[in-house]
């Protein structure tokens, strides 16, 4: 990834005018009615901007000139500075505000819909799944290197990890567990630390650097991928706990007179934990899983049901230009706002879809029970198994993968399982030392198609 152009500083083209004398065409930059977008409603940085057409009449760096004077009159400083004592600052366009709307309409108070995330009896399916999905790709956004398909099985058998990339995701997958138990309480700088040592657990060159700021001697930067290019320095180690006392007071100051919209105030905490990399690894995952607790703690409730960072690994660069664009741009973090507000907006498309997709899978297994002995008979977990079953013919189901995988008592996971195998046979039940498994016989189609027959019979 290359560093993005810096753009031409306002004040310089506006000086550089005003010595050339021409004040007619100051005067007309300084009255232009441009908004703080072009007109494609994009907030471009000068780094893509500089490759394209200037409206007729202007020059590229004058057409600059004039969109940086329309977003100066509408910028908000934020209580953080940036290394060079400058404060960070962002501003809001309309299509910012219209994001915003329909994300407070799709993803908090009461959702109008009949949707298995409102349903007491399924939710913490869905609910599994989600933290599981945002573990692996939160994780692989860091360098994990473990298949998604390794990575479920390991979550939901509950198995210890084997390697490195496994034990990331599965450090992960506990401190989302963890930001669901806090996600009611205030964010404290003890938390944070917590959190982290609970993200870098047996993951560290230096294990006790987990739950520990990094300190001055840590030579600390964001490289590329080729570390060839130095992306990133962040302040100085001797900063970060005054850094972060301000940040956890920002994140907590929801009543503050001046109002930041609660998905920016989360945003913001995203950016600000990657900027000052308070730690010598897994800041990233730490910033991401701090983004849940503040929308968490906000009341969008929906967000612990997607999973921004299988948005962001489609296109990992977008999320790193993002950051760079607004350390380039007088610490502008319209860039990086507008990004995740779109990565947000995606997150719950693709849960509204998957909801969707798994709603017509059980539709789908349901009419094939019709006027069967089964139909009617099975709960939506035992429908789900049938499901795969189907698909993945010979496949384990061990009572421990499907208690972890619906949130369920032990005794409850071991009757669901139980009851396919000796009440319904649709599984076929095997003792394993001290316990069963039960396995989706290679048949099972034509079982099912059998049960409908003794059923027509009768």
């Amino acid at each position: 990834m290359k560093l993005p152009l810096s753009p031409p500083p306002f004040e310089q083209i506006v000086q550089n005018l005003n010595n050339a004398d021409n004040k007619e065409q100051l005067f007309r930059l300084l009255s232009a009615n441009f908004g703080p977008v072009d007109n494609k409603g994009r907030y471009l940085h000068w780094d893509k901007l500089r490759h394209l057409q200037a409206p007729e009449g202007w020059a590229l760096e004058e057409y600059w000139a004039a969109l940086k004077f329309a977003r100066k009159k509408l910028y908000k400083n934020l209580p953080f500075t940036a290394k060079n004592g400058e404060q960070f600052r962002f501003c809001l366009t309309d299509g910012m505000f219209k994001d915003l709307h329909w994300l407070d309409q799709n993803a908090s108070g009461h959702i109008g819909m009949d949707k298995p995330v409102t349903n007491p009896h399924t939710r913490d399916s869905y609910l599994v799944s989600s933290l599981i999905e945002e573990s692996i790709s939160s994780s692989q956004l860091e360098g994990a290197s473990t298949t998604r398909n390794v990575a479920i099985d390991m979550l939901r058998q509950d198995r210890k990890p084997q390697d490195h990339g496994e034990q990331m995701i599965f450090n992960n997958y506990h401190a989302m567990q963890f930001i669901r138990e806090f996600k009611s309480e205030q964010l404290t700088e003890s938390m944070i630390l917590h959190l982290h040592g609970i993200l870098t657990e047996n993951t560290l060159d230096a294990p006790k650097k987990a739950g520990k700021y990094r300190e001055a001697g840590d030579d600390i930067h964001v490289v590329d991928a080729t570390a060839s290019v130095l992306l990133h320095t962040p302040p100085d180690a001797t900063e970060l706990p005054d850094r972060v006392a301000k940040l956890c007071a920002f994140a907590n100051d929801t009543d503050a007179k001046e109002f930041i919209h609660p998905v920016i105030r989360a945003i913001i905490l995203h950016f600000m934990i990657g900027y000052d990399h308070p730690f010598v690894d897994g800041n990233g995952r730490t910033a991401r899983a701090l983004f849940y607790w503040s929308m968490a703690n906000q009341g969008y409730w929906l967000m612990e049901f997607i999973s921004i960072s299988q948005i962001i690994k489609q296109a990992p660069a977008q999320y790193g230009k993002a950051y760079l664009y607004s350390e380039t741009d007088e610490n502008d973090l319209t860039y990086f706002i507008i990004h995740q507000l779109e990565v947000i907006r995606k997150a719950i498309t693709a849960l509204h879809r998957y909801l969707e997709r798994k709603a017509a899978e059980i539709f789908e297994i349901e009419k094939c029970l019709e006027g069967s002995t089964l139909q009617g008979k099975l709960n939506h977990r035992q429908l789900a198994i049938l499901r795969h079953a189907l698909d993945h013919p010979t496949t384990i189901y061990t009572i421990q993968q499907h208690q972890a995988a619906h949130k369920l008592s032990y005794q409850t996971a071991r009757t669901d399982l139980l009851k396919m195998a000796d009440d319904f046979h649709i599984l076929s039940k095997r003792k394993y030392g001290n316990t069963f498994v039960f396995l989706a016989p290679p048949d099972l189609g034509q079982r099912l198609s059998q049960m409908e027959a003794r059923y027509a019979v009768k």
